[in-house]
């Protein structure tokens, strides 16, 4: 499991517990949080279990989004729903001045209709992980909401259920693009737009991965995405009379594709640049 930390202005954070928490009583709350999480681990696994029978691809996780959103306002949380379509977000205010901490889960599958546990209609399956990153964040949540813990913490912790960030399925969201639906393909670049990371000071989540023991990190960067089509029109002309008069789009395709390919050895690895075009149609 590999832990992500993106941070700002970590110098005045006091981990959203109270500055005058002594060593003992940090150990005392980790305990209590511990037992907590472990106490409903069997219910929080049995949720994980459920997203990843019910696989649901970006911007169309409602089901998955309903069932987070249930969860949250079963355990108190201040629910905001329908955020960049299918975003969910419960927030855990304790009423005391502090920063304002965001825990994540992604709401989204790929597509593998071959994976264990696909939708046999869609296709869509849990191949990245997203159900357990997911069960990670409502495991926190279990811990923090616990009344003996909760009492020791001060600001507000958002639990952000985010959709979309698989970069798959282009032409359906283009089509929510020209509805006015979103603006952006992935669902945390909504979140930023919408300005419901404006005031977090730190954002974490979890993401799982193939190493025996997990990884921490905090800040870096990884890849950004971005899709061009490119379309390209041929005209109909008779292969015996007149092919002159015709234009093969499918040769102009390879065509791209091939001064595509011959770019490729130009790109320095210190710019981690990747491209993959392919021919959808």
């Amino acid at each position: 499991m590999t832990v992500t930390l993106a941070a700002g202005q970590i110098h005045h954070l006091q981990t959203g517990l109270q500055a005058k928490t002594s060593m003992a009583e940090l150990a005392s709350l980790k305990s209590t949080f511990s037992s907590t999480v472990n106490g409903r681990a069997e219910e929080v696994e049995g949720i994980s279990r459920d997203i990843l029978d019910h696989a649901e691809t970006g911007y169309r996780e409602t089901r998955t989004a309903n069932l987070v959103a249930d969860w949250f306002r079963e355990n108190g949380l201040q629910v905001r729903t329908g955020i960049a379509k299918t975003g969910v977000i419960g927030l855990l205010d304790t009423g005391k001045p502090g920063p304002h901490i965001s825990v994540m889960g992604e709401l989204d599958s790929l597509i593998v209709p071959a994976h264990e546990h696909a939708d046999s209609e869609t296709g869509a399956a849990h191949a990245c992980g997203h159900h357990a990153q997911l069960g990670s964040m409502l495991a926190a949540a279990t811990g923090l909401l616990g009344p003996n813990v909760r009492r020791g913490l001060v600001g507000k912790i958002s639990f952000m259920a985010v959709p979309a960030e698989e970069y798959i399925e282009l032409e359906y969201r283009e089509s929510l693009r020209e509805s006015g639906e979103i603006e952006f393909f992935g669902g945390k670049q909504e979140f930023i737009k919408l300005g419901f990371f404006s005031d977090i000071d730190i954002a974490m989540l979890t993401h799982t991965g193939g190493e025996a023991y997990g990884t921490f990190g905090v800040g870096g960067s990884n890849n950004g995405m971005i899709g061009k089509n490119v379309q390209y029109t041929g005209k109909a002309a008779h292969a015996g009379g007149s092919p002159h008069l015709g234009i093969n789009a499918l040769n102009a395709a390879n065509i791209g594709l091939s001064a595509i390919h011959a770019q490729r050895e130009t790109f320095r690895d210190s710019d981690t640049v990747r491209v993959h075009p392919i021919i959808t149609q």
